[in-house]
């Protein structure tokens, strides 16, 4: 067999940084399985505390807002409401804009609104990035103790290969697991924004159009 000048140096320095990654891949895998069952518990608290609203009662809401008869009204109207506090806030500050043109209350409200996707869509990352990043570093857990492994078995210790083994096995169940579960709560959350977002937009129109008459 041919060995090129220098092959044993690069393969030497690829297993350096390897097995130097084996211990930061497993902090943050225990990192990530810890985030992952704090948010499957915040998930399961903020469902006791989400709030359902039925097709009658924004049907009768959003004819409240577009038939108020003045900026007070609209304000009690949104006060009283079983909204969620942050949509109330954004409706309240369109209102208070009721002195700004059309076009300024239209760009104000747009603005609130991004403002709302945005802060949604940061809630959403952490989620998102132990979905992706929990199995690529459970597999990575996997391949690096397997090469010692491997080499031990060559030279008969079992016992290497065994612990190696192991923590393949264990970096592998815990990666994919907090991924599992992260994927989930991401699923969710994202159908409860994108309801959020929708409800939010639909009361916005009904604000703009009595503040436009």
């Amino acid at each position: 067999m041919v060995t090129i000048p220098g092959s044993e140096f690069l393969t030497a320095a690829l297993n350096v940084v390897s097995q130097s990654l084996q211990i930061p891949v497993i902090i943050f895998l225990l990192l990530f399985a810890i985030f992952a069952v704090f948010a499957f518990g915040g998930l399961i608290s903020d469902y006791r505390d989400r709030i359902k609203l039925t097709r009658e009662y924004k049907e009768k809401l959003v004819f409240s807002l577009v038939n108020a008869g003045s900026v007070d009204e609209l304000i009690n109207i949104v006060k009283g409401s079983q909204i969620y506090d942050n949509q109330k806030e954004v409706l309240l500050k369109i209102i208070n804009a009721h002195s700004l043109s059309a076009d300024s209350r239209e760009a104000w409200a747009l603005n609130l609104i991004e403002e709302e996707e945005v802060s949604m869509a940061k809630s959403l990352e952490r989620v998102d990035i132990v979905t992706r990043i929990g199995p690529t570093l459970g597999l990575m857990g996997t391949l690096i103790p397997m090469g010692p492994g491997l080499a031990a078995l060559g030279s008969g210790d079992v016992t290497t290969l065994a612990n190696a083994i192991i923590v393949a096995f264990d970096t592998t169940v815990v990666g994919i697991g907090a991924g599992a579960v992260a994927y989930v709560i991401s699923k969710i959350r994202r159908r409860w924004y994108e309801e959020y977002s929708s409800n939010l937009q639909l009361f916005v129109n009904a604000v703009l159009e009595n503040l436009n008459k």
